[in-house]
Order: C-alpha cells, then sequence, then structure tokens
C-alpha cells in the first residue's frame, strides 16, 4: 500500500518552486518554502514520558508548544554521532507546527520542473516512504519530502497536541496543569544548560561549505 502510495503522488506533475534544503547524514531534503514556518538552531527540548521512541521531546517557541521529531530516528538511522547538535527545521502540518531534527541546514533552492523525477527504485525504503519525488541536480538528487508523511506516527501527534490544548484549557479555568503545560516547558528551557564542552560554554560557530554546486550550508558545532 506505501508503494502504492509513493507512485500515485509521484506520478502528479511538479511545478517549479522553492525549496528549504537539509540534510541527514548523506540524504539531501527538500521541503517547500511555504510549508517551512522557521529554521533554528538547537533549542533545549522537555521529554516527553512513553511518547514513541522517534519524537525527542518539546520545544517552546515564544509560548508556541512545538513537537520535535528526530529525522535520523525517523529514517532508521543511528543517533547524530559526536557532540554536533541538530538543528531545526519548523514545518505546518494539519496537526500543528512541528519540528524537524535535522544534521544541517542548507539554502533555499529554485528548482525546475524538467528535473522532477519519481523516486528511485534504489533509494532506501525508509527514505523512499516519506518523499513525494527527487529533483536531479548536478552532482546529486533533492529528494522532496512530504511533512504529513514524515510527522505521521498514529495520531500521536493529534493526542499530543490534544493533551495541551486540554492543559491550557485547564490553566485557563484557574485550574493547574498536570504535565506538559508551557509554562513548565519554558522553565525547564530556560534553567542553565549543562556543559555542553569542556569549558562549559554553551555557544556555537557556524561554518559554511559548497554541496552540489548549488548553494551554500551550514553546520552547526560546539566552539
Amino acid at each position: 500500500m506505501a508503494i502504492d502510495r509513493i507512485a500515485a503522488i509521484s506520478a502528479r506533475p511538479q511545478a517549479s518552486g522553492q525549496f528549504s534544503t537539509f540534510f541527514v547524514a548523506d540524504l539531501f531534503f527538500g521541503v517547500d518554502v511555504l510549508h517551512v514556518q522557521e529554521v533554528l538552531r538547537f533549542q533545549p527540548m522537555t521529554p516527553v514520558p512513553q511518547a514513541p521512541d522517534v519524537i525527542e521531546g518539546l520545544i517552546n517557541l515564544r509560548g508556541q508548544i512545538v513537537t520535535a521529531i528526530d529525522m535520523r530516528r525517523r529514517l532508521q538511522m543511528p543517533r547524530i554521532s559526536g557532540d554536533q547538535l541538530p538543528m531545526n527545521i519548523v514545518v505546518r502540518t494539519p496537526d500543528g507546527a512541528v519540528s524537524l531534527l535535522v544534521d544541517e541546514i542548507g539554502d533555499v533552492l529554485d528548482m525546475d520542473a524538467s528535473n522532477y523525477e519519481r523516486p528511485p527504485d534504489n533509494l532506501d525504503p525508509a527514505a523512499r516512504e516519506l518523499i513525494t519525488g527527487v529533483y536531479k541536480m548536478k552532482d546529486g538528487l533533492l529528494l522532496v519530502l512530504d511533512t504529513e508523511k514524515a510527522v505521521e506516527m498514529s495520531g500521536c501527534l493529534a493526542s499530543l497536541n490534544a493533551k495541551l490544548d486540554s492543559q491550557s484549557s485547564e490553566a485557563a479555568n484557574g485550574k493547574r496543569p498536570s504535565s506538559l503545560d508551557s509554562d513548565a516547558i519554558e522553565e525547564e528551557q530556560t534553567r542553565p544548560a549543562q556543559s555542553q564542552n569542556s569549558n562549559g560554554k554553551g555557544t556555537r560557530k557556524v561554518a559554511a561549505k559548497k554541496i552540489n554546486g548549488a548553494g551554500r550550508v551550514v553546520r552547526a558545532g560546539p566552539v
């Protein structure tokens, strides 16, 4: 059924467009810029008890509680190695804003419909299931991510959002929410962070590099 769905989506004509790009391991993904809310460096997170393994936690974006999904685990890959921290690409979905944790963020690229193709048969099945098609580039492929499919986990996001909405209603009625409320998350995230390196600095530097001849990509790492 999943293969049939991918084939049906991939067969649709793809217009030219702009895509926010990012890396997960050696895979180069693009999301329609109209679906992207914002792009952020690493944000402190509050764990969610009994959540699916792909959910890293919750982040507080100026009062908006956003679920963060680890794209490496979503793609059945090992966790990011070393002390490199993931970056956030916040996308809009029918269940609300969701943050995708990725390795690196790239430029916004303009793609031409003439370079659009169906996903190749030799693409890893875990990645193939989450994309609608690919754009051929000079030195590789841009995988067009299906954001709704990427965050689809048997209704767990809808359940989380419903719980948060319920707690917001309790707060509005003068009741103290039991857990996962925005105040608690904000308090958790504003506590002094544990040292991320030997000298205790939490700042990070950004380095740029060229990729696929199509734009610049930034990598974040500890100072």
